[in-house]
């Protein structure tokens, strides 16, 4: 599947510097190294609604209209990043009216849809996860 570049090439009706929570990102990035370098899927509950991450961008596509973004976090602020808990600065950008009302719930969806890809990921692996020894 091509890279997705919409988000580049039409009119953005906002946008502002924000930042992403580490746990996000961090799940996004280990996803996009051992799934797929392009994950898409579609957001549970938001009807039409989909989801693709690129290591560039997080973009909200409406399919029903031929995959118009809605939202997207672009431009992550990684370089010279020497810790994995503080949030990422990122732009946010809205194509649409509504599109403030879905970010939280989009970021909520991408979390748990990737922990469960992940796990099955691994279990197909056969990889398993050792507890660790408690001394009494």
């Amino acid at each position: 599947m091509p890279p997705y570049t919409r988000h580049n090439e039409i009119t953005i009706l906002g946008s502002w510097p924000g930042n992403i929570d580490a746990n996000y990102f961090n799940q996004a990035q280990t996803a996009l190294k051992r799934l797929e370098k392009q994950i898409r899927f579609k957001i549970p509950n938001l009807n039409h609604l989909d989801l693709i991450l690129q290591d560039d961008a997080w973009v909200v596509v409406d399919r029903v209209l031929n995959d118009m973004p809605v939202a997207a976090w672009t431009d992550f602020q990684t370089e010279g990043r020497d810790n994995l808990h503080a949030p990422i600065a990122c732009e946010v950008r809205i194509y649409h009216f509504a599109a403030r009302a879905i970010i939280e719930r989009t970021l909520e969806a991408m979390e748990d849809i990737l922990r469960q890809s992940l796990v099955e990921r691994y279990q197909e692996d056969g990889a398993t996860v050792l507890p660790i020894k408690e001394d009494a």
